[in-house]
């Protein structure tokens, strides 16, 4: 314990005000511990203290002009954090709420996540304090234009390759590749979440929340249990809760919960997914307005929360899939969960549960699978876009689901059976992130002091 506290009090001292950035690393290096006890290897290849330092850190600003004519700058990030593995592989996120620390909390976790994945990526994030929400197209174009303006010097097919997150999805990829295309003269692999008229895979757009679910069914499949008949909380109505909730019906479950930065939509007979998709991905608005589709759901405004957590996770339910984003269900929530029936816990989202949340989870032995192993789905198709795009193939739905769900599957029995290893069966936390920082430590130290 005293190395995990000297390297997380010198992570204070070197990169000061990234509380998000602290939570992951502790939450990691206490996983660790078993294997840093009985491995000298790593202690003597200083692997923990390159490991939590990114090997490169870009920051920038980024200037635009809005429709009035004005001009307005943003703050531009992109995190390399380790190539062990193969090029930098992550998200871009266009969120008010972006900053160094969420950058690098969200980098450290795509490190383990990739790795867990099997596939050669290495792991890193980025992103912008630009809100696309209220934006005109024009608006949007014009910033992702000059975000590209300064990243693409850092950026290619077979050294980072970014990808769509909060507020990032096919149009936000258009105008940056466009961008790209038009400064390098390239035409290549060099974001995922692209368009499928020109390079994108089948499946991306649903990955996450399909492999979100596909883990939970193996999760429950070892406890001789399925989703067929189960009833589901699902926090969020992004591309992530949306594609949760379809998988779960595909599968039999019952999904009666979403949110969204407003409120939260209860509906007991099952959320209706052609309203939401209706509501989200066509007009962009609350969902307060599901209720003037169906009057006999219900809606919490966000003003009308408990004041130690979130509506969402305050009904019973069978299974809960927390979808939205970081630290959303606090340790109430899940002492809430545990109280009314919940047997399993799928993360779509990064870190959406609080340190003490999961302490609660493990305490009661439920079935929890963390979102670095049950979200990896996204980048995992990612990985299969970029094979497409160096084979110049396209690959059919229902070949890349296949693969999608041999992936999550492989996930899945790596964790499980790390934690088996290190005698903690139940403990998902300690087998993903084990088996992560072993392929990923053990690709540092064959190549070398870099």
């Amino acid at each position: 314990m005293t190395y995990i506290h000297n390297t997380i009090a010198r992570l204070k001292k070197t990169s000061p005000a990234q509380a998000e950035f602290y939570q992951a690393v502790e939450e990691i290096l206490d996983s660790l511990q078993p294997i840093l006890e009985t491995n000298e290897k790593y202690k003597a290849h200083a692997i923990i203290e390159r490991m939590v330092e990114p090997e490169r850190q870009i920051m920038f600003r980024v200037p635009w002009v809005d429709d009035q004519g004005n001009v307005q700058v943003n703050k531009g990030y992109r995190i390399e954090f380790n190539s062990a593995l193969g090029p930098y592989k992550g998200g871009l996120r266009f969120h008010p709420s972006v900053n160094a620390s969420i950058i690098k909390f969200l980098g450290f976790e795509q490190v383990f996540k990739n790795a867990l994945t099997g596939l050669p990526i290495g792991g890193g994030k980025g992103g912008a304090n630009f809100d696309p929400k209220g934006k005109s197209d024009a608006e949007i174009m014009r910033f992702c234009q000059s975000f590209i303006n300064e990243l693409y010097r850092h950026i290619g097919p077979t050294s980072d390759v970014p990808a769509g997150d909060i507020g990032v999805g096919a149009r936000e990829i258009g105008y940056m590749f466009g961008q790209y295309k038009r400064l390098t003269g390239n035409y290549d692999g060099v974001f995922t979440g692209k368009s499928l008229l020109w390079g994108g895979s089948l499946v991306r757009k649903e990955a996450t929340g399909y492999g979100c679910v596909y883990f939970a069914q193996y999760m429950l499949e070892d406890h001789n249990q399925s989703l067929a008949g189960k009833t589901c909380l699902v926090s969020g109505a992004g591309n992530v809760a949306i594609y949760t909730i379809e998988k779960l019906y595909e599968l039999g479950a019952r999904p009666i919960t979403c949110s969204d930065s407003s409120g939260t939509l209860y509906h007991e007979t099952g959320i209706n997914l052609a309203t939401l998709k209706e509501l989200k991905e066509v007009r962009k608005v609350r969902l307060a307005e599901y209720l003037q589709y169906h009057s006999d759901a219900r809606y919490i405004p966000a003003s009308d929360y408990p004041a130690d957590g979130h509506a969402v996770w305050r009904f019973p339910a069978d299974l809960a899939f927390p979808c939205a984003t970081q630290n959303e269900l606090t340790a109430q929530d899940a002492q809430a969960l545990v109280a009314n029936g919940v047997i399993a816990i799928s993360e779509g989202a990064n870190m959406p549960s609080t340190q003490d949340a999961v302490e609660v989870f493990l305490d009661a032995n439920i079935c929890y699978g963390p979102g670095k192993a049950a979200n990896a789905g996204g980048v995992a198709t990612s990985q299969l876009e970029m094979a497409q795009n160096a084979s110049m193939q396209t690959w059919s739905f229902a070949k890349v689901d296949e693969k999608l769900k041999v992936i999550m599957k492989n996930i899945y029995r790596n964790a499980r059976d790390t934690a088996v290893e290190f005698g903690e069966p139940n403990n998902l936390v300690l087998g993903a992130n084990i088996a992560g920082f072993r392929k990923v430590a053990d690709a540092m130290i064959e190549q070398g002091v870099v």
